[in-house]
C-alpha cells in the first residue's frame, strides 16, 4: 500500500501567526479592548498532535486527521492547513457539505466523506475528487449515476459495520455490496478506494467487543478480496485504538479527539501520556463585579444563595456560547486566580461566581479551560461537571465565540 501525497493548504491572511500576547489578533479581543469571550487554538499543539499520533501508528500506516464538525469546534480550515503541514496523508469529514468546504479553501489532498443521504451531493463530490462512502446498495447505486452524469470515476470506500451498530453494511449484505462495487469497477465508474469500519468501544481497553470487531473486519476484508478488491486503503483505527491497538492500524489510522489534545476517555489515558497537548483555551473577561449581602439569590430559580456577604463576579458566557446547562452549580473556572465553581444556574449569555473575600474588577481575565499547564481547568474537567465527554465540551463552543488561531 503506498501512502498518498501529502499536499499543503495554501496559506491565507485569515489565521494569525504569531503566538503569546504580542498576537494581534489576540489582543484584539483582550479584557482592555472589550472582549467578551473567545476561543484560542493553538495550531502549533495541532501540528505537535498530529506528529505524535504519526510516530505511534505501525508499520507505515498513514494518519487521518478528522476535522468533522469545524474541526471539533477548533475550525476546519485552519486545523486541515496545521495537520497537512504536520503530515496528515488524508483529511475526514462526516457530511459531504464540510468536505467540499475544504475543498473551497484549496485542499488538494486525500478527503474521505462518510454521512450520506439519498439525493445527496455525490456528482459534486466526485467532480471535486472526493473519496466518498458506500455503506449500502442504494449508496453505490447512487454514486454509480453520479459518475455516469459527471464523466467521472468516483473514488469510493465501503464500510461495514462490524458491530457499532450504526452506519456501515450489515454483514449478512456486505457481498452483495462488494461485488456490486467490483461490478462498478469493471464498467469503469467506480474505483474502490478503501474499505472500513468504526469502533464501538475502544476507548475501554480490553472489552471483548475490540476482538470481535476485529475478527468481523478480518472477514469483510477477506470477502472483498475473493470479489477482486484491492483497495489503496483498509482502515479501522480511530483514535483511542491508535493509541492502544496497533494490531488494528492496516493502512491508515484515524485521528479525530486526539488531534486536538484531549484523551478519548480517562480509561484510555491522559493526553500528556501521549505527547498531546490541548489545542484551545476558552477565555473571557468579566462583566461586571458586585458586593452583595449574605441570602442574595443567584441567577434563575435562585438555586444557590450566597452564604455571607460575599462578591459576585459575572462572566459573559453561557449555553448559547456553548457553556453547558448541566454545570450548573458545578462548572469550573479561573478567576482571580483561583478555582470557581459556576455559582446557580449558567443562563443563555451568563454565569455567575461567588468570589468570597477575593477581589477582582470588570475587565479581569477569566479561563473557563485550557491545556491545565498554569492552574486552570480542563474540557475534561468541564466534562466531569456536565456529565459527558470532552468531546462535547469543544465541539459545543458556539459560532458567535470568535477563534483566534495561534502558532
Amino acid at each position: 500500500m503506498c501512502e498518498p501525497e501529502i499536499p499543503t493548504l495554501p496559506p491565507t491572511g485569515a489565521a494569525p501567526t504569531a503566538a503569546g500576547p504580542t498576537d494581534a489578533a489576540a489582543a484584539s479581543l483582550s479584557p482592555a479592548t472589550g472582549g467578551r469571550v473567545w476561543a484560542e487554538v493553538d495550531l502549533g499543539a495541532v501540528r505537535d498532535n498530529v506528529r505524535a499520533l504519526r510516530d505511534r501508528a505501525a508499520g507505515s500506516a498513514a494518519l487521518m486527521a478528522v476535522v468533522k464538525a469545524d474541526g471539533y469546534g477548533h475550525g476546519a480550515v485552519p486545523v486541515a492547513r496545521a495537520a497537512r503541514e504536520a503530515g496528515a496523508a488524508w483529511l475526514g469529514t462526516a457530511t459531504p457539505q464540510e468536505a467540499l468546504a475544504l475543498r473551497a479553501a484549496g485542499d488538494t489532498g486525500r478527503v474521505l466523506c462518510w454521512l450520506w443521504t439519498p439525493g445527496g451531493p455525490w456528482r459534486e463530490a466526485i467532480e471535486a475528487e472526493i473519496d466518498v462512502t458506500a455503506s449500502g446498495l442504494w449508496a453505490l447505486h447512487e454514486i454509480r449515476a453520479a459518475a455516469r452524469a459527471a464523466g467521472r470515476t468516483a473514488r469510493v470506500q465501503l464500510k461495514v459495520d462490524t458491530g457499532l451498530g450504526r452506519n456501515g453494511c450489515a454483514p449478512g449484505d456486505w457481498p452483495a455490496l462488494v461485488a456490486a462495487a467490483r461490478a462498478a469497477e469493471t464498467e469503469g465508474t467506480v474505483r474502490v478506494t478503501g474499505l472500513w469500519s468504526h469502533f464501538a468501544c475502544a476507548d475501554e481497553p480490553g472489552h471483548p467487543s475490540v476482538a470481535a470487531q476485529q475478527e468481523v473486519f478480518r472477514d469483510a476484508l477477506a470477502t472483498a478480496a475473493r470479489a477482486g478488491l484491492d483497495p489503496e486503503v483498509r482502515h479501522l483505527a480511530n483514535s483511542p485504538a491508535t493509541l492502544t491497538l496497533p494490531s488494528s492500524h492496516y493502512d491508515l489510522v484515524r485521528t479525530g479527539v486526539s488531534v486536538y489534545g484531549l484523551s478519548p476517555s480517562p480509561e484510555v489515558g491522559l493526553p500528556a501520556e501521549f505527547g498531546l497537548r490541548p489545542a484551545m483555551t476558552l477565555r473571557a473577561s468579566l462583566a461586571s463585579v458586585k458586593r452583595v449581602p449574605g441570602g442574595h439569590g443567584v441567577s434563575y430559580g435562585h438555586s444557590y444563595r450566597t452564604p455571607g456577604e460575599t462578591t459576585l463576579a459575572l462572566v459573559p458566557a453561557g449555553y448559547a456560547d456553548g457553556v453547558p446547562r448541566h454545570a450548573s452549580g458545578s462548572g469550573p473556572v479561573l478567576v482571580a486566580g483561583k478555582w470557581r465553581t459556576v455559582a446557580g444556574r449558567v443562563a443563555m449569555d451568563q454565569f455567575v461566581v461567588d468570589l468570597g473575600g477575593d477581589t477582582a474588577a470588570e475587565g479581569d481575565p477569566v479561563v473557563l479551560f485550557g491545556p491545565g499547564h498554569d492552574g486552570e481547568p480542563t474540557a475534561e474537567d468541564w466534562a466531569r461537571a456536565a456529565g459527558t465527554i470532552g468531546y462535547e465540551i469543544v465541539t459545543r463552543i458556539g459560532a458567535r465565540v470568535p477563534r483566534v488561531h495561534l502558532g
